[in-house]
């Protein structure tokens, strides 16, 4: 239960703050809009036979939903170099609280905020003429919302032993970028290379764009796969972390 206790309060703090940051909920809306949109209209024509009878932006949808999940779930991670930055993680490490507590508590709180910016982008898909019921917008969420926790884990791994927002923020674009174009978000996997289908399969957002994508376009998958490969990576990340934690404040 103390467990419990410590992890919502540190999450509950940093979802307050990220509830006052108003460019993060911009670029929540810009981003999907110009990618779905934009890009989407423009890559229509050469994608012409998609998956399922789907056109290509009902195809990237899903992708497009853990896009704004694999930014915002990442980039929440953050808080850990703003709280070292101030002093605030450094009274947190001296206080009687768990070193499981903060991971938790951090994990959680990015997951919360990357499953609101996944939201905005799932309620777009009326306009994109696709049509979910309650059990695939419920199941939808959950997909999102399991796929969050396993992308904010890796963020906070990276910010365990980050000690700058721009070391971070160079980490940050290095893995991100290729964690998206090598997730399938913005193509067919049928097609491709072997060498490219063999990184792509690597790739844990590829499970989490497949779910999502088998639940809204009600294509073929492997969910018992998916799921049990992003719980995987999400219990060696949090473990990972957890150990690098417990060295916060002596390696100076």
């Amino acid at each position: 239960m103390r467990l419990i206790n410590e992890s919502l309060i540190i999450a509950k703090r940093d979802i307050i703050r990220s509830f006052r940051q108003n460019s993060q909920l911009y670029s929540s809306i810009v981003r999907p809009i110009i990618w779905l949109f934009l890009l989407g209209s423009g890559l229509r024509s050469s994608f012409s036979a998609m998956p399922g009878g789907y056109n290509y932006m009902q195809y990237i949808f899903p992708g497009m939903l853990a896009m704004n999940i694999l930014f915002a779930a990442v980039q929440s991670a953050t808080s850990i170099i703003w709280d070292r930055e101030f002093g605030f993680l450094k009274e947190i490490m001296v206080a009687p609280v768990y070193r499981l507590s903060i991971v938790f508590g951090k994990t959680l709180s990015g997951s919360v905020i990357a499953l609101m910016q996944g939201i905005i982008v799932l309620i777009l898909f009326p306009f994109l003429g696709l049509k979910l019921s309650v059990i695939q917008i419920f199941l939808a969420l959950a997909a999102m919302f399991y796929l969050a926790i396993a992308v904010t884990s890796i963020g906070v791994l990276i910010a365990t032993r980050m000690r700058s927002f721009e070391g971070f923020g160079t980490i940050n674009n290095f893995i991100v970028m290729p964690l998206f174009f090598l997730s399938g978000a913005m193509y067919p996997l049928k097609n491709i290379p072997v060498w490219l289908k063999t990184l792509v399969f690597a790739n844990p957002i590829t499970y989490g764009v497949n779910i999502l994508r088998g639940i809204i376009l009600k294509v073929p998958e492997n969910y018992f796969l998916s799921i049990g490969i992003l719980s995987f990576i999400s219990a060696v990340f949090i473990t990972i972390s957890v150990y690098l934690f417990s060295f916060e404040g002596k390696s100076k």
